[in-house]
């Protein structure tokens, strides 16, 4: 479709109205605007314009669509003769509307509505040498809408609801489906059931940002507007059959307020039928006016709906038995399957006050849960099988006699003074939680797999025996040790100043150096030398190349085949800490040895490890 410029749509609509009626310079402000006064209720509604305000579900969709015809929505009056009709700007109008809800938490409904005008026609009518083509196809403005239920329940004798509506400016002006603006429906609903009639009232304020002046000097512009509805529930309450009543009139401008072209209004009579989670609608309306002289208030309206939306199954005493198969629809009780008994509380048994299953005449311990025996005195009380006064159902160790405690872990149990779970008859250190062994001189004791005399919770390296340390870091670790790929050293190599010279290191390295002969396996290790961000970073690199290439010839002096061992020098670019603080640098100066390969492992692509986070 090709659109016409705005300018001309303004002009030729002013034109048109001009000469047809009362002649008036504001006439050239007009535009198209949003023709249609037909507004579907939310989806899940029993009226067409009305709602019966069903939002009933925790979370439960509804969606449908409306056909929409109206004859003669935009008729055009001689200006000598008001009630002479001279043709329609807009004749016939087709709208489908496709919309949803969604009712959620038994209180709230969120809905979209879309109107699309699949057909428009009208007269080619010309004025003051314009001339005005029918309109076209076109979308409408999307109406999204949101909705509180107040007070009330659906089919209730009163329901009320507050709600607002929001028409989106997706539809066009030159096919009158658009205001062009963004228009906002604040609104409140009240709807209700008294035996088989149904009814239903709307009130609210459509703002409506225009100020286009039409015939007489009428203006478009935000409006009142209300609706009421009054019908029968028929067929089971599943037909719902009735009249509805809806207008609106322009408030704000005082010679367009309650005049028959501002104020277009509209009566219907339609059925809406339900048939499991469908519902079937169809009516038929006119404009309430002589001529339906209302702008966008045809002579003749004709509706047909269809929408689905879950029937509903109402649970009155929330026992998960719904109310058509609950035989005590107010009492929650069980499911059964017989119909006279179905939801409801089950039948009372004989008198057990302690609640163990075995009734009061026949239980020796009335008043304490106990377990069926064959014999009088002993039926219905507590069992006690290894005789320490606490009852097997409280006793955590049923054979074993212990003593009585408030843990429910422990009640009935030998004393456990470290609650390691070793009893202290058994536990050869009774004062500090352990572990289980065989071995009655470890048995409750802390572990030490290694055997270096350093438990293992305060072992930093408990699977290699090595010498006490109040650093936490190395305490029970060996000078150097065979972990994660690398051989790591519990302490730095260091250099002199700006210097590849190796300074008061012999001892790690002769650590490292002992692992090397001692693990022939190891075919080629890699000495990586790294440095802070301190410098430039070139001379950064040469400096760490240079010592790892030193501490790789120690290594090699003292016996390592040259072929086993590599240097490299990465500078600055693997940091492992914050360079932000002298410890962090001081970390960062370091010499690394990685195993680059094994008979099981060749050797990999080198990869830098990400950068750590700065501290704060």
């Amino acid at each position: 479709m090709r659109l016409r410029s705005l300018a001309s749509t303004v002009s030729s609509f002013a034109l048109l109205l001009t000469g047809l009626a009362y002649s008036t310079p504001a006439a050239a402000q007009a535009k198209g605007f949003a023709l249609d006064r037909f507004d579907p209720s939310e989806r899940g509604s029993e009226w067409f314009v009305l709602d019966t305000l069903d939002m009933r579900g925790k979370v439960r969709p509804a969606f449908g669509v409306v056909g929409d015809w109206g004859y003669k929505p935009l008729a055009v009056y001689d200006k000598a003769n008001d009630d002479k009709e001279i043709g329609s700007i807009v004749e016939n109008q087709f709208f489908v509307h496709v919309g949803g809800s969604l009712a959620l938490a038994e209180r709230i409904r969120l809905g979209v509505n879309l109107p699309i005008a699949a057909y428009q026609n009208g007269d080619r009518i010309t004025s003051n040498g314009r001339t005005f083509t029918p309109p076209e196809s076109a979308l409408g403005d999307l109406r999204l809408s949101a909705d509180l239920r107040l007070f009330g329940r659906y089919g209730g004798p009163i329901t009320a609801a507050l709600g607002a509506s929001v028409y989106l400016p997706t539809g066009d002006q030159e096919n009158y489906t658009s205001d062009g603006k963004i228009r906002v429906q604040p609104h409140v609903n009240v709807a209700g059931d008294i035996g088989l009639f149904a009814y239903a009232v709307k009130a609210g304020f459509n703002y409506r940002p225009l100020d286009d002046e039409f015939v007489q000097g009428k203006r478009l512009g935000s409006e009142l507007f209300g609706a009421v509805s009054a019908g029968l529930r028929l067929a089971n309450k599943k037909l719902l059959i009735g009249p509805e009543l809806y207008g609106s009139t322009v408030v704000t401008d005082e010679k367009s307020f309650f005049k028959k072209r501002t104020t277009p209004a509209e009566v219907m009579l339609g059925l809406h039928y339900t048939a499991g989670d469908f519902r079937f609608g169809a009516g038929v309306g006119t404009g309430v006016f002589a001529g339906s002289r209302g702008w966008g208030s045809p002579q003749v309206r004709g509706l047909l709906n269809i929408e689905w939306m879950p029937a509903y199954t109402e649970d009155s005493d929330g026992d998960g038995v719904p109310d058509s198969e609950d035989a005590c629809p107010t009492q929650p009780g069980v499911k059964t399957n017989d119909p006279k008994t179905n939801g409801c509380p089950p039948v009372v048994a004989p008198a057990d006050r302690d609640g163990d299953g075995i009734v009061d005449s026949e239980d020796a311990c009335p008043d304490v849960p106990g377990v069926k025996t064959n014999d009088p005195k002993t039926n219905g009380c507590p069992a006690d099988k290894d005789g320490d006064g606490v009852y097997d159902r409280d006793d955590a160790c049923i054979d074993v006699p212990g003593v009585k405690t408030n843990d429910p872990k422990t009640n009935g149990c030998p004393p456990d003074k470290d609650g390691d779970g070793v009893y202290d008859k058994d536990d050869a250190c009774v004062d500090v939680p352990g572990v289980k062994t065989s071995d009655p001189k470890t048995n409750g004791c802390p572990p030490d797999r290694d055997k270096d005399g350093i438990v293992d919770n305060l072992d930093a390296c408990p699977d290699q025996p090595g010498p006490s340390d109040p650093d936490p870091k190395k305490n029970g670790c060996p000078a150097a040790r065979i972990e994660a790929g690398q051989i790591k050293i519990i302490q730095q190599v260091k250099f002199k100043t700006n210097s590849a010279t190796i300074v008061e290191s012999d001892a790690i390295l002769n650590a490292v150096l002992a692992i090397l002969k001692e693990h022939a396996e190891i075919k080629k290790i890699r000495v990586e030398g790294h440095s802070d961000n301190t410098g430039k970073a070139a001379y950064n690199k040469t400096l760490s190349q240079k010592r790892a290439a030193s501490v790789a010839k120690w290594l090699t002096d003292h016996g390592i085949d040259k072929k086993r061992v590599i240097a490299k020098g990465w500078g600055q670019e693997k940091p492992i800490d914050t360079n932000n603080t002298e410890e962090g640098r001081a970390n960062n100066r370091r010499v690394e040895f990685h195993i680059e390969e094994t008979p099981e492992a060749p050797a990999k692509a080198e990869k830098a490890p990400k950068a750590p986070k700065k501290k704060k």
